[in-house]
């Protein structure tokens, strides 16, 4: 099953407003779901950028995301845990929370936003890395989905 993700600061692949880049405001989009499969326990949110020059760089990791949720405002706040329960991960700039688009100059880089819908909640806590968390949810991926924004 894919899930349906989406933004109304963004269409997917098209590009993200200057305002949720480390240009702008740096805070995160909005985002919304719906179509989670039966089984579903919690969601997980990893965003990467393929085209940085170093190797996929790492932009946001938020899991145990409650799975009665269906969206996430605009501005998560950049602590560790959030009042929903949802913890957040470090990301590449090697900060807890969101870290927005921040591309060296040249040609616009693509960011993946990907939703995961599991089966369990993962016993891990705040401040893990990504791979941390990909680690632990091998093997309970219900279902995915994508958004892609440019920058």
């Amino acid at each position: 099953m894919t899930l349906s993700l989406s933004s109304i600061a963004f269409q997917d692949g098209e590009g993200i407003p200057v305002k949720h880049t480390c240009e702008g405001q740096d805070v995160s989009p909005p985002l919304m779901w719906s179509e989670l499969p039966q089984g579903t326990q919690s969601l997980a949110l990893i965003v990467d950028d393929p085209d940085a020059p170093g190797g996929v760089f790492n932009h946001w990791v938020l899991f145990n995301i409650p799975s009665d949720n269906r969206r996430l405002p605009e501005a998560v706040p950049t602590q560790a845990q959030l009042p929903s329960g949802a913890l957040q991960g470090r990301n590449g700039f090697g900060r807890v929370g969101y870290g927005g688009p921040c591309p060296p100059p040249g040609r616009p880089h693509r960011y993946c936003f990907t939703l995961y819908a599991l089966d369990r909640v993962l016993d891990l806590k705040a401040g893990v890395s990504k791979k941390q968390v990909l680690d632990a949810m091998q093997g309970h991926i219900l279902a995915q989905g994508k958004l892609t924004g440019t920058y």
